[in-house]
């Protein structure tokens, strides 16, 4: 699943996003949503999300 639209996301869900730093290599991190960052409904590159432990990036990924 993507991470495009806000409503799939909420605190607690384990995701694979893309930092700011890994944005060319496209490297996945994994780790559970604190915070939604994207205020719109909708983003082509991803809803940007901040992990528990602090990390910023844009989601690429929803776990189950």
């Amino acid at each position: 699943m993507e991470g495009q639209n806000r409503a799939d996301i909420y605190p607690g869900l384990e995701v694979g996003i893309v930092l700011k730093k890994n944005q060319r290599s496209g490297t996945i991190t994994e780790g559970f949503v604190k915070d939604l960052l994207t205020k719109s409904a909708f983003h082509p590159h991803g809803i940007k999300v901040r992990l528990e432990d602090g990390q910023v990036g844009r989601v690429k990924e929803i776990y189950d």
